[in-house]
């Protein structure tokens, strides 16, 4: 397993367009010394023992449910909603995934090496900066800065776990 490594998203990442405006974004990536789908790396992801505790939570705090099948379908494009997210954007080798409150995105990408023996795996995330009704600008907020480092660490490690899975 390669390392995981933060890195500037690629110019053709469906999530620049939150870099674009402002949002606070994030880039990790490996590479696996074999060929991987797109649809592969999207449903280990979502079936991973680390995310189906996240899914857990999800449906017991928000009642937003999801299973395992679901998240086969939502990787084959299938399913627009899985959980407390919606399909914002859909790409042959990219899934761009909005929270239902519109102040997240997920986004994973797979990128087949040359001579199609292995594949670098991209996992990144944007948050949305709150408009400020007194000063109306927008901030992130202190739950964002507080949150951040456990944030860097649990998007390494979700990304490794899938690493894992499709290993």
């Amino acid at each position: 397993m390669g390392s995981i490594t933060a890195r500037e998203l690629p110019a053709e990442a469906l999530l620049n367009k939150y870099r674009e405006q402002g949002a606070y974004t994030d880039c990790y990536a490996t590479e696996m010394a074999l060929p991987i789908s797109h649809a592969d790396f999207v449903e280990a992801f979502y079936t991973t023992p680390l995310f189906k505790l996240e899914r857990l939570i999800l449906a017991l705090l928000l009642g937003r449910p999801a299973s395992d099948a679901q998240a086969r379908e939502l990787a084959k494009g299938r399913l627009d909603r899985f959980a407390a997210w919606t399909v914002e954007g859909r790409a042959e080798n990219q899934l761009l995934l909005c929270d239902f409150q519109s102040r997240t995105r997920s986004w994973l990408m797979v990128e087949a090496a040359a001579d199609g023996r292995s594949t670098r795996l991209f996992f990144g995330s944007a948050v949305v900066p709150k408009l400020d009704r007194r000063s109306g600008e927008r901030r992130m907020g202190a739950a964002f800065v507080a949150l951040l480092g456990f944030h860097k660490l649990y998007s390494r490690l979700l990304l490794r776990a899938a690493v894992a899975r499709l290993g």
